[in-house]
């Protein structure tokens, strides 16, 4: 290819070479960076597709060429081959050469017809199809591609600058990103020969590309030519190893699917150039652990990471493994898997999930157990198998009683940590109605069994269940006993005769009674027939006596050895009798000698008995001696009464007669006195000393009125 023109001819495949300068000296490394190459329709096996030239000025000693396409080598002569017919070769091609003293990149970029001339156009900004420049530019600055990780030393040069205009004393001036731009110093200009170097490794991974302006200067700073933009792009080498980043890595499958099922999918990240085989992985298993049943149970696709399994559904059975839990090692490694490519590991659990293949079975056909009449709990513990996964839905039992209990005297549940049915009595057996039970037990998952699978005559049980007879208490008919006396019968008084079976029918006992709590004091029972009688008078108004019943507790006992006993109890419902004279309140008045008032007080009557044996009472004063009456009394209401002093009487004390009578047939009468004290009463101050009364709170006065009030106005 002539690369002195501008405007060169190319002849399949057509080759550009982007770096024009010339080189007065060498510069270690390709002497062409940048090919562009036309697609042909097919790269014919070991025809040469372009010629590289790299030269480290000292004798390319122990020089090796590495193609980023494995279809493609680089003899030792330069030449570009192809190892097969290849109709795709891709976007471009990196051409890494290394030897004793220096190494460099090459890139082959791949473009159609079409693209060449959109190539040519950017590169040397031609017009059309003529080749005409559309003006003439006084600086050429192709860009520059520089391999990463690059070893000293440094600084390295990368390119060159060519100013087409030479005038005397102008200078190249380099700026931005990587010049006097943060990260600054990486690359630098040698200002009168524009060569371009580099001063340190570059890493692609932190900056892939950078953009750079060049000028021409005159020897004062002022700008002659440009700005014209250079690129500089960083190739990518494979520097960074494949890394799983989303672990853990856990998938499930069912057990019994089908081969080919997928189970989940290993996905790895790799930092460098995704558009270089440097980032493109394959992916393999390295190991699996187990290795039974077979030691191939999955498979990964090599490109997109998907593992499914490969073995027959048979084998892929949970309940003959030995460990439901797989481990792979999962490698992935970039140049598309080559030996050259870098590898990264991580490690796939993969768990084989249970499904419901296996009914629970009983461990036995028929299951004994014996419980004492009267008792309830467990009684039995039945044992089942299942092959399943205890800690699924497919283990766990679930039982049924579907024959045997009509009174619901029985209950099963299942014990959730060994998975047993826990058989138990929930009401009480008696075993004179019956000495056995026989019960028909079925047991069956929480899930569903899966299509193919049927409960089978080991999921039902028989469980034989015995009765052992007991010493029971005899039982009181009926309980509790309820009877009406009057209080103040005699005593000696018959109140009831109570009646206590035994329940062990079959074995003849007989029964003896006797009193348990009697809190009066007040009965007795005939030990043989059961007669309870009075021992003293039954008082309604005792406080033993709660809402007018007295209740006493009796026992039945037994000749079982030992004897058993039963409690009856006894709540007699006592009726009122007219036995309690009224009470009267105050007993004790004052008044002042002196008074304009001469209402003494108000008086006030009650009674322990009960309605129709109290009120209304009858109050009446005694015959009163000397020959002037003192005082009267006048009724209010039912309850109470008003004492009136018919004059003023001088300082003393004074007894009234007063009677009170209740309304019971017949009505009793309490005769008693009310003491009256007669006081000095000076500036609302009253003085009962003189008359030797008692102190005595005026609040008994004041509760009467209250009381008197509550009567009068209901």
């Amino acid at each position: 290819v002539d690369v002195k023109s501008p405007f060169p001819f190319f002849s399949p495949p057509q080759v550009l070479l982007l770096t024009c300068a010339e080189d007065l000296e060498c510069v270690p490394g390709f002497q062409q960076k940048v090919f562009y190459i036309e697609q042909p329709f097919e790269f014919t096996e070991d025809q040469p597709v372009l010629n590289l030239e790299f030269d480290d000025c000292k004798g390319n000693n122990k020089l090796n060429f590495e193609v980023s396409n494995p279809d493609f080598k680089v003899e030792r002569d330069g030449s570009l081959v192809a190892l097969k017919n290849i109709s795709e070769a891709g976007g471009a091609l990196f051409v890494h050469a290394r030897s004793e003293h220096a190494e460099d990149m090459a890139e082959i970029l791949i473009v159609g017809a079409n693209e060449k001339h959109g190539a040519l156009k950017e590169i040397f900004k031609i017009e059309g199809n003529l080749g005409i420049p559309r003006q003439k530019r006084a600086i050429l600055a192709t860009p520059i591609l520089i391999p990463e990780n690059q070893r000293p030393p440094f600084p390295r040069s990368v390119g060159k600058v060519i100013s087409s205009e030479g005038k005397e004393g102008a200078k190249f001036r380099l700026s931005g990103k990587g010049v006097d731009q943060d990260p600054k110093g990486i690359f630098r200009i040698n200002e009168i020969s524009g060569d371009v170097s580099v001063t340190r490794a570059l890493d692609r991974e932190a900056i892939a590309n950078y953009e750079l302006q060049v000028e021409v200067t005159d020897m004062t700073g002022n700008t002659i030519d440009g700005p014209v933009r250079l690129d500089i792009s960083v190739i990518d080498q494979n520097d960074n190893r494949p890394m799983f980043k989303e672990g853990p890595y856990v998938g499930h499958v069912m057990e019994g699917s089908p081969t080919g099922t997928t189970v989940m999918r290993m996905t790895a990240f790799d930092a460098d150039d995704s558009s270089t085989d440097n980032a493109l992985l394959r992916y393999n298993i390295l190991k699996q652990t187990p290795t039974k049943p077979s030691p191939n149970m999955f498979y990964i696709d090599p490109e997109k990471g998907d593992i499914v399994t490969v073995v027959s559904p048979v084998l892929l059975d949970r309940e003959t493994m030995e460990t439901p839990k797989y481990e792979l090692v999962i490698e992935a490694k970039d140049m598309g898997g080559l030996d050259v490519g870098l590898t990264g590991t991580a490690t796939a659990t993969i768990l084989i999930d249970d499904k419901n293949d296996h009914p629970p079975e009983f461990t036995k056909k028929e299951f004994q157990a014996t419980v004492k009449e009267g008792v309830t709990g467990v009684i039995v513990n039945l044992t089942v198998g299942d092959r399943d996964d205890p800690a699924t839905g497919a283990w766990r039992a679930v039982y049924t009683i579907i024959n045997g209990n009509p009174g619901q005297s029985f209950e099963i549940h299942t014990n959730p940590q060994t998975n047993e049915g826990m058989l138990s009595v929930v009401k009480p057996l008696d075993y004179e109605i019956s000495a056995f039970h026989t019960l028909l037990i079925k047991v069956e998952n929480e899930d569903p069994l899966i299509p193919d699978v049927a409960y089978g005559p080991s999921s039902t049980a028989t469980v034989q269940i015995t009765v052992e007879d007991v010493n029971e208490g005899p039982v009181f008919h009926p309980n509790p006993m309820t009877v009406t006396k009057q209080e103040n019968i005699p005593i000696g008084s018959v109140v009831l005769t109570v009646n206590a079976t035994d329940p062990d029918t079959l074995q003849h006992q007989t029964i003896r009674y006797s009193v348990y709590k009697d809190p009066a004091g007040w009965l007795e029972i005939n030990p043989t027939n059961g007669t309870i009688g009075t021992t003293a008078i039954l008082d309604r108004e005792s406080p033993y006596v709660q809402n007018n019943v007295y209740t006493a507790l009796f026992l039945a006992i037994d000749s079982g050895n030992p004897p058993a006993t039963g409690t009856g109890t006894l709540h007699i419902t006592l009726e009122d009798v007219n036995d309690n004279v009224p009470s009267l309140y105050p007993t004790l008045a004052k008044v002042c000698d002196e008074t304009k008032d001469l209402k003494v007080v108000v008086l006030g009557a009650s009674d322990k008995d009960l309605h129709p044996n109290t009120d209304p009472f009858k109050f009446e004063l005694s015959k009163q001696s000397g020959p002037e009456k003192l005082w009267k009394i006048t009724k209010i209401n039912n309850t109470h009464a008003q004492v009136i002093l018919l004059q003023n009487l001088k300082k003393a004390n004074y007894n009234i007669p007063i009677s009170v009578t209740d309304s019971g047939k017949p009505p009793l009468t309490n005769n008693t006195e009310l003491k009256l004290q007669v006081c000095s009463c000076k500036k609302s101050k009253m003085d009962c000393s003189a008359t030797d009364a008692l102190h005595i709170s005026m609040t008994l006065i004041l509760l009467s009125l209250f009381s008197l009030f509550c009567k009068s106005f209901p």
